[in-house]
């Protein structure tokens, strides 16, 4: 199921339950079929720009950890 680039790794930092560097956030979507290379161009950039966009946002469901890496915004 291919999702857009947020909710990809929404979902992953879910399931993982932890904060996780973007490059292993974009490996398991990847592995799980969250994003797909051949339908979707690009995925470093716009998977990193979803991520640092919505980590900007007061109400965005990320946050920035630390240099490259993400969480989830706690409720």
């Amino acid at each position: 199921m291919i999702v857009d680039y947020l909710d990809a790794a929404v979902q992953v930092l879910r399931e993982q339950g932890k904060p996780l560097h973007w490059t292993v956030i974009q490996d398991i979507a990847l592995q799980r079929g969250y994003l797909d290379p051949f339908t979707q161009k690009d995925i470093r950039k716009h998977l990193l720009t979803a991520l640092s966009e919505a980590a900007r946002r007061s109400n965005g469901p990320v946050v920035k950890a630390d240099r490259g890496v993400y969480a989830l915004r706690d409720p």
